[in-house]
């Protein structure tokens, strides 16, 4: 069969199911004991470090979608975002638990003590909506309009994903990810801002006068 507009049928659901190996690599390498002489350490930073290449690869759907005419690429958008929100999950999970011990008294005082925490906790809090309105049904109640604008959201996410990672590598002065995470940030962000506005004025030379 040949590939609708640069895509073939099978690409996106391997895609997906690839998008699990990371995780399973580093849980898998965590209980195994092959991630160092700090493994608590490298799966917790493992995971955030998948939850924010997963963050770029959602934000850059629609600009390579639009850009190339990747019509198919439309669907792919929801599977990366909630595989995102996945890794996030994982990423806050395994640092209450190997952090903290799931102390919720520890983990409210590491918040309070350590912004860079803080910042990564509201990111995730904000992600949460977004992924439990990735469904067509939530769609629908919420109506395409108020959807798109609460999940427009996801770009305060991920400056506040990316200032995280930025606090959390001040310690070490290593900030070429930081940068590289930033620029594909502000490339997407970009793209859609000049997008709405080529948009607007296509609509206002369409107008009748």
């Amino acid at each position: 069969m040949k590939p609708r507009h640069g895509t073939a049928p099978w690409v996106k659901p391997v895609v997906l199911v690839l998008c699990a190996v990371p995780a399973v690599w580093l849980w898998f390498a965590g209980f195994t004991d092959r991630l160092g002489a700090n493994p608590a350490e490298a799966l917790i930073r493992g995971l955030g470090d998948w939850t924010l290449r997963l963050l770029c690869l959602t934000l850059l759907v629609t600009p390579l979608r639009q850009a190339f005419g990747l019509a198919a690429l439309a669907t792919w958008r929801r599977g990366l975002g909630l595989w995102t929100f996945a890794y996030a999950s994982q990423h806050l999970w395994a640092y209450a638990w190997l952090d903290t011990g799931l102390d919720g008294a520890e983990l409210l005082r590491d918040v309070w003590e350590r912004p860079f925490i803080a910042v990564g906790l509201l990111a995730w809090l904000l992600l949460l909506p977004l992924a439990a309105t990735s469904f067509p049904r939530a769609i629908r109640a919420l109506g395409a309009v108020r959807w798109r604008r609460l999940h427009r959201a996801v770009y305060v996410v991920a400056g506040l994903a990316v200032l995280h990672f930025y606090w959390m590598r001040t310690g070490k002065n290593h900030f070429g990810e930081v940068y590289l995470y930033g620029t594909v940030l502000a490339g997407a962000l970009a793209w859609r801002v000049w997008r709405g506005w080529a948009d607007q004025r296509a609509t206002l030379r369409r107008a009748p006068r």
